[in-house]
């Protein structure tokens, strides 16, 4: 018998697949969620010129503050960054370009990018800064904004269970933008507190199905900031 393709693959090789100047989604909400050890190794490996797609810039000193406060990102698309003073001054200073949606906007611009379509037509924000440079159509006696999708290279994710074929189960409020994240970008890198053998999962418990992702990563709770924070919530 032919087994699947097996994704399981260690830290240092999955991210070592990343270039420099890559657009990267990476889940979370806060820090529940954020794939803090596929960041930190990121961080390690030295690729530069990013775009990262996230929800929000955590805080200086973990998660994807990390790698603005190194220099490494040169844009940002999220919905808010008040929490790190660091993405805040580089912003302000011009060394980090900040595009901001409101967060449902975000969301939705994701999920399109995973279904597959262009964008969709929205009136939030018309009149306000949120419209500006967005193309408007005419429909049924309204004013419709047209929002495009948000595709990337690469999504990195975080999964509390998985199993070697890369079926993710999220915990709790982990959930967040990860599943959205993991169907619109061309290559997903999931950690994983735990790896189960293939047909350990049960099937209704699997939140993304093991064909959008490329990579599994295993990563110890005990030695992670993710492990760290995750059961707090």
């Amino acid at each position: 018998m032919t087994l699947l393709n097996q994704k399981h693959a260690t830290l240092e090789a999955a991210i070592a697949e990343i270039p420099d100047g890559a657009s990267i989604m990476v889940g979370g909400f806060g820090s529940p969620g954020t794939p803090f050890a596929l960041l930190d190794e990121l961080l390690a490996q030295g690729q530069t010129r990013l775009t990262l797609i996230k929800n929000d810039a955590n805080e200086p000193d973990i998660g994807i503050g990390r790698l603005i406060r190194a220099g490494r990102v040169d844009k940002l698309i999220t919905s808010h960054i008040g929490l790190n003073r660091i993405a805040i001054e580089e912003m302000n200073r011009g060394r980090l370009a900040v595009e901001m949606h409101p967060q449902g906007l975000l969301a939705e611009k994701i999920r399109c990018a995973g279904a597959g379509h262009y964008g969709f037509l929205t009136d939030i924000g018309l009149g306000t800064e949120v419209a500006e440079g967005r193309r408007e159509i005419e429909c049924d006696g309204r004013t419709w904004a047209i929002e495009p999708a948000i595709h990337a290279d690469v999504a990195l994710v975080h999964a509390d269970l998985a199993d070697a074929y890369g079926n993710l189960v999220y915990r709790g409020t982990a959930i967040n933008f990860n599943p959205l994240m993991a169907m619109a970008a061309d290559r997903v890198i999931a950690q994983a507190f735990r790896v189960e053998a293939p047909g350990q999962l049960a099937p209704a418990s699997i939140h993304t199905p093991c064909a959008f992702v490329s990579h599994i990563v295993e990563v110890d709770p005990a030695t992670s900031e993710q492990g760290r924070r995750a059961h707090a919530v």
